[in-house]
C-alpha cells in the first residue's frame, strides 16, 4: 500500500549499526533518481530496465544462475500498470514495489518471491487482474500476490485489527513467503512515514511493534526486525532514541576495543589452524538502549559483539574450545543454539570472554549458512515448493488442498491449530498478542526423546497440550527430571518431562488448569472443554474427607516361626516398616513384651538394631502360603479411583482387611491397603495390576519408622 514520503530518521540511522554487511556495502538507492529511471521504462527488449538493475545485482549475488527474464516482465507490467500513480512523497508509485523487492533481494529471496513482490500492489491498485497475473507468471506468483492483496484490503483501524491479523496469520501459515513480502512492504513504508500526521505515525508504529516485529522475530528475519525496531523506537520513544543516538555518536571509537579483541581472537584461531572470519558486529539502537538499561554505564566493548564465521558445525565447537582455553569465559553467558535451535530456525553458539584488561566481549559463533538463516530466516530457505535438482524434496500439496510447507516453523503450526478453534476475533487477537509478546523460549525434552519449544514460564499443562493436543485433557500429572510433579510445575530450560495420561479419555481438565496455562493453545483447549462441560466448571469444591478406615475380613497373615525357646507363634509378627511376606529373606529381633518383630534382611531397621546391640533371632516362614501385606498406592486424584483400585484387588481374589484414603495434596492422593493374600506368590502381579489403574503412578509395600514397632 502507499506509504508516505521521508521519515525524520535518516536512512543510515534507520538501517542501524547492526545492519548486515552486504547492505552497508551497497548505498541506499536515491528514490528520486530511481523514480526518474522508472518513468523512462525499458529501453530495449533485450536488457533489464535501469530501474531494476540494482535488484538484479542483489539477486545475482545470492543466486548467480537466476533467470532474470521473469523479473524484467514483472517490472514492465508493474511499471505500466502503476504509471501515473504517485506516492504522497512525490515519487512515482513504482518506486515502492521496487524498494520492497530490493529489500527481499538483499536478503536472498528466490526469483518467485521477487516477482510477486514487484506485482504485490498491481491487483489491488491497478486494472491488472489476478487471472492475468496467473496467466503470465504462473500459479505460485498468483498465489503470493493474492495472499498479500488479501492482507492489504482490510483497514488497519483498531476495530479491524483482530480480523486483519487472523487473515494475516492464515495467509502466512499457507506460505511464509506472503509474510516475507508483507514485512518488507511494512519496512519500506516505515522508512517513508514522515509526512503522515504524528497520531497516524504512532498508530502504525504500535501495530508494527505489537504484531509485525514479533512475527519477523518468529520468522527469523532479523535484518528486517532490527531495522523495524529502530524505526518504531524513533517514533514512539523519541527522547530515548535521541539519547541513544547521542550516546553512540559520543562513542565512535568504541569499536576499537572490540577490534583489538577481534585481532587477538583471529590470532588464536590461526594458531589453532581453524579457518574463521572474525567480524565486529555493532549493536543497533534498540540493542544499545536495552544493554544500557541492563548494565548502566557502558564500556567500549558493550557497543557491539564479535561474530565468528566458520565452515562446518564442528568448527563452531572448536572455536568455542579455543576461546574458553585462551580467554576467561563468562560461563553464565554460554548458550548452545546449534544443538537446540531456537523456535525461529536460529542456530549459533553464544558465549562471552574477558580480555586481559577486564573488558568483556560477547561472541557469536556460527557457520556461514547459519549466519544467512540468522539474518534472513525463512527468506533464506528459498522456495519450498520447487523440486530439487534430483526431483526429490518437493513439498506435495495436502489432500485437502492446503499447502504443506516444510519451512513453516513449529510455533506457526501451533498458532494455526488454535486459531481454527477460536471463532471469536477478539479472543483470537488477545491470544495472538499474548503469544507474540513472549520473546523468550525454553526447550524441554520428552522422556522418550524429542524436544518441545515453549515460552519461558510455561508449566506442565502447557507441555501437555503442546505434546498431545486435545488428548492432554486426560493428563493426570508429570514427572520432571524423573521426579513426580504437579501440572502447575513451571518448567525450566533443559528439563525432561514425562506426561502421565489417564486411560479414561472421558476425563477432562479442571478450571484450575487455566491458572497454570501460559500458551494460547492450552488456554483455548481448556476453555473449549469447560464450555462443553459446564457441570465441571460449576461443580462446587468439596472439602477432602478425613481418612476413613474400611474394615473387612480379618484372617491371620502368613505363619512366622522363631527359633527361640518359649516364644509362641502368635508372638512373632511382621514389622510394619518393611512388611515382609513369603518368600522374603527375613530376620527377627526380640522387642519389649517378649515378642519378636520380623524384618526383611534388607530393611534399614536391621542395621539400626544391630548398632543398638540387639541380637538377631533366627526366624522362618511356616508351611502356609497365605500372607497379609500393606500396600501404598500413590496416585493423582480423580473420580472413581477408589472404586477402580478395589475392583482390581477383588479381581485378584485378595481380601481387603482395611483401607485408608488420605486427604489429597496438590492433586495427589495416597491409598493405604492392608490385604490378605491367599498366596504370597501373587503379590507382584497384584502390584502390577494396581499400577495399571489410570492415575496410579506407584504402588509399594508400606514402610513406617522402625520405632513404631518397638
Amino acid at each position: 500500500m502507499s506509504a508516505e514520503a521521508t521519515n525524520p530518521v535518516s536512512a543510515a540511522e534507520a538501517a542501524g549499526p547492526d545492519a548486515p554487511s552486504r547492505r552497508r556495502a551497497r548505498p541506499r538507492i536515491d528514490l528520486r533518481r530511481l523514480g526518474r529511471a522508472a518513468l523512462l521504462g525499458p529501453t530495449t527488449r533485450d536488457r533489464l530496465p535501469d530501474a531494476i538493475g540494482h535488484v538484479a545485482e542483489a539477486h545475482r549475488a545470492h543466486h548467480p544462475d537466476a533467470d532474470l527474464t521473469v523479473l524484467r516482465r514483472a517490472y514492465v507490467l508493474a511499471e505500466s500498470s502503476h504509471r501515473g500513480q504517485f506516492r504522497k512523497s512525490g515519487e512515482p508509485y513504482i518506486t515502492h514495489p521496487l524498494a520492497v523487492t530490493l529489500i527481499l533481494a538483499e536478503l536472498g529471496a528466490e526469483t518467485t518471491t521477487l516477482t510477486a513482490s514487484l506485482l504485490h500492489d498491481t491487483v489491488e491498485d491497478t486494472e491488472v487482474t489476478l487471472g492475468q497475473v496467473r496467466e503470465q507468471f504462473g500459479d505460485e506468483v498468483a498465489y503470493l500476490v493474492d495472499g498479500v492483496t488479501k492482507l492489504e484490503k482490510v483497514d488497519y483501524g483498531a476495530a479491524a485489527e483482530p480480523e486483519t491479523f487472523r487473515k494475516m496469520l492464515v495467509a502466512t501459515g499457507n506460505d511464509v513467503r506472503v509474510m516475507s513480502i508483507k514485512l518488507a512492504d511494512r519496512l519500506h513504508n516505515m522508512r517513508t512515514l514522515g509526512v503522515m500526521r504524528p497520531e497516524k505515525q504512532a498508530r502504525i508504529a504500535k501495530v508494527t511493534r505489537d504484531v509485525l516485529i514479533p512475527l519477523a522475530e518468529r520468522l527469523g528475519v532479523q535484518a528486517l526486525k532490527t531495522e523495524l525496531e529502530d524505526l518504531v523506537f524513533a517514533i514512539l520513544h523519541p527522547e530515548e532514541y535521541e539519547n541513544t543516538r547521542a550516546l553512540i555518536a559520543e562513542n565512535t571509537g568504541a569499536g576499537d576495543a572490540l577490534a583489538t579483541i577481534a585481532e587477538h581472537v583471529s590470532a588464536v584461531l590461526r594458531e589453532a589452524d581453524i579457518a574463521a572470519e572474525v567480524l565486529v558486529r555493532p549493536r543497533h539502537f534498540v540493542s544499545v538502549h536495552r544493554v544500557r538499561l541492563k548494565r548502566g554505564d557502558l564500556r567500549g566493548s558493550d557497543f557491539g559483539r564479535l561474530l565468528v564465521l566458520v565452515g562446518e558445525d564442528a568448527d563452531c565447537y572448536a572455536v568455542l574450545g579455543e576461546l574458553h582455553t585462551c580467554f576467561t569465559p563468562v560461563i553464565s553467558e554460554f548458550k548452545d543454539f546449534i544443538a537446540a535451535p531456537k523456535f525461529n530456525l536460529y542456530q549459533s553458539l553464544h558465549t562471552a570472554v574477558a580480555a586481559p584488561d577486564g573488558a568483556v566481549a560477547e561472541v557469536l559463533i556460527r557457520t556461514h549458512q547459519m549466519h544467512k538463516v540468522a539474518e534472513a530466516g525463512v527468506v533464506a530457505l528459498g522456495n519450498p515448493y520447487v523440486p530439487a535438482a534430483t526431483g526429490e524434496g518437493a513439498a506435495e500439496p495436502a489432500e485437502d488442498g492446503e499447502r504443506a510447507d516444510p519451512t513453516r516453523p513449529g510455533w506457526l503450526s501451533r498458532l494455526l491449530d488454535w486459531q481454527q478453534a477460536t471463532p471469536d476475533p477478539d479472543t483470537f487477537w488477545t491470544s495472538l498478542r499474548a503469544d507474540l509478546a513472549e520473546d523468550q523460549e525454553i526447550t524441554v525434552f520428552h522422556a522418550d526423546g524429542g524436544t518441545l519449544g515453549l515460552p519461558a514460564g510455561a508449566s506442565c499443562v502447557d507441555a501437555a497440550y503442546a505434546r498431545h493436543g486435545e488428548a492432554a485433557h486426560a493428563c493426570l500429572g508429570a514427572r520432571v527430571n524423573g521426579r513426580l510433579a504437579t501440572l502447575s510445575t513451571v518448567l525450566n530450560d533443559g528439563d525432561t518431562v514425562q506426561l502421565l495420561l489417564a486411560q479414561d479419555t472421558a476425563s477432562g481438565p479442571s478450571p484450575e488448569w487455566l491458572e497454570h496455562a501460559r500458551t494460547p493453545a492450552a488456554r483455548i483447549a481448556i476453555t473449549a472443554w469447560l464450555q462443553t462441560h459446564p457441570e465441571t466448571a460449576k461443580a462446587p469444591a468439596v472439602a477432602p474427607r478425613p481418612p476413613a478406615p474400611v474394615t473387612a475380613d480379618r484372617r491371620s497373615g502368613a505363619r512366622l516361626l522363631a527359633d527361640l525357646p518359649g516364644i509362641a507363634a502368635t508372638a512373632v509378627r511382621p514389622a510394619g516398616c518393611c512388611t515382609p511376606v513369603p518368600p522374603d529373606e527375613i530376620t527377627g529381633f526380640q522387642v519389649r513384651g517378649g515378642s519378636v518383630t520380623v524384618h526383611r534382611t534388607g530393611c534399614t531397621a536391621v542395621g539400626t538394631m544391630k548398632r543398638l546391640g540387639r541380637e538377631p533371632v533366627t526366624v522362618h516362614w511356616g508351611d502356609t502360603a497365605e500372607c497379609r501385606v500393606t500396600l501404598v498406592a500413590e496416585s493423582f486424584g480423580r473420580p472413581r479411583l477408589l472404586a477402580d483400585l478395589t475392583e482390581v484387588i477383588a479381581a485378584a481374589g485378595v481380601a481387603v482387611v482395611s483401607a485408608t484414603v488420605e486427604p489429597p495434596t496438590e492433586q495427589r492422593v495416597r491409598h493405604t491397603y492392608t490385604l490378605q493374600l491367599p498366596d504370597a506368590a501373587g503379590l507382584p502381579a497384584l502390584m502390577r495390576a494396581m499400577r495399571d489403574v489410570a492415575g496410579v503412578y506407584d504402588v509399594s509395600r508400606a514402610r513406617r519408622p522402625a520405632s513404631q514397632e518397638d
